[in-house]
């Protein structure tokens, strides 16, 4: 705990354009569990680099997440919003935690295998390692919570086992995170195939809405959101397309899916789908103003990325000492 608030941590990797998903099912979650938590909010762009990046718009990409983050509402005198890349003790902390996971563990992770699909021609061992990193960004800062996707919580629960491995060996060192997983909005699916999350990595431009999409792309992408032929608006799994219409303006209203059917009784898809562009754009239109604003601010960026890892190197290397002295390392004298 720090200044008596449970700890939580989480990031995003700063590949591709961020969606609507990762908004609606990450970083609003983030924002309100600022008041309730202390929190830690990484730019994990160490994970990014498993798969092949332009050196140039990965720097580019990291330091717009990390502005987006802000934008989004993170207040980063509050929380740490911080690169991955600039805190060290990350990279060491998962060399220690590699000694203390098991092949079978990683290889029953099904990410590894759909990556290892998707980029054949570069099945790197970080592709393959990748939760023991993920389970060092975690463990690093104590963190009590740790919001995760559906498709995460196979990380989690591996993150979960090293850990309490670790203290059967060395005693209560680390603290063991639980998952927090939002309600409405927690998965957004894809609008061209409301069977697949919404991604970053979609292949057909019109599955995902962006971030930095403007207000006619917005538009276009919900005009075409695969529906079905029923005709009836209702929050049924027999109704992918709809259903996921109906989380996303949910989402972006704060409304039930109750509530949502009832508003939309007897009306056709069509205004469904006009109603979700204007709330999706309603969002999107002041934190794509924000993101420019801060983006614009060099002075006042910088200090933010400097002063943030700082007290994220100060808390990571508070943890990293005490595992280091566990398994035996020579006491640093400096």
């Amino acid at each position: 705990m720090i200044n008596g608030k449970k700890i939580l941590f989480s990031g995003m990797q700063a590949t591709g354009s961020l969606t609507l998903g990762n908004y609606l099912g990450a970083l609003k979650n983030w924002v309100a569990l600022s008041d309730e938590y202390d929190c830690f909010y990484s730019v994990v762009d160490m994970h990014s680099i498993t798969i092949r990046q332009d050196p140039s718009i990965l720097r580019k990409r990291a330091r717009k997440l990390l502005s987006t983050y802000i934008a989004a509402g993170i207040d980063p005198a509050k929380s740490c919003i911080y690169y991955q890349s600039h805190v060290s003790a990350h990279a060491e902390m998962m060399w220690i935690l590699s000694c203390f996971t098991y092949i079978g563990e990683l290889n029953r992770m099904t990410q590894f295998k759909d990556k290892s699909e998707k980029h054949a021609n570069n099945i790197n061992a970080g592709l393959f390692t990748y939760p023991i990193l993920m389970a060092a960004d975690i463990l690093l800062y104590q963190a009590d919570v740790v919001p995760v996707g559906v498709d995460q919580i196979q990380h989690l629960e591996i993150t979960r086992n090293i850990a309490e491995r670790f203290n059967n060996l060395y005693g209560d060192v680390f603290t063991i995170p639980e998952a927090y997983v939002g309600k409405i909005g927690a998965k957004i699916m894809s609008l061209q195939d409301p069977l697949k999350k919404m991604s970053k990595s979609d292949e057909n431009p019109n599955g995902s809405i962006y971030l930095m999409d403007n207000v006619d792309t917005v538009i276009k992408k919900c005009k075409r959101a695969i529906t079905d032929s029923k005709g009836m608006i209702l929050y049924l799994d027999e109704q992918p397309g709809v259903k996921n219409l109906i989380d996303i303006y949910c989402s972006c209203t704060g409304k039930q899916p109750c509530e949502t059917v009832k508003e939309f009784e007897g009306k056709g898809y069509k205004v469904l789908k006009e109603a979700v562009g204007e709330e999706v754009n309603s969002i999107l239109q002041p934190l794509q103003r924000r993101v420019a604003e801060i983006e614009k601010d060099t002075v006042y960026l910088n200090s933010i990325i400097k002063n943030n890892s700082e007290k994220a190197e100060y808390f990571a290397n508070q943890t990293l000492r005490k595992i280091q002295k566990k398994v035996g390392f020579p006491e640093r004298l400096r």
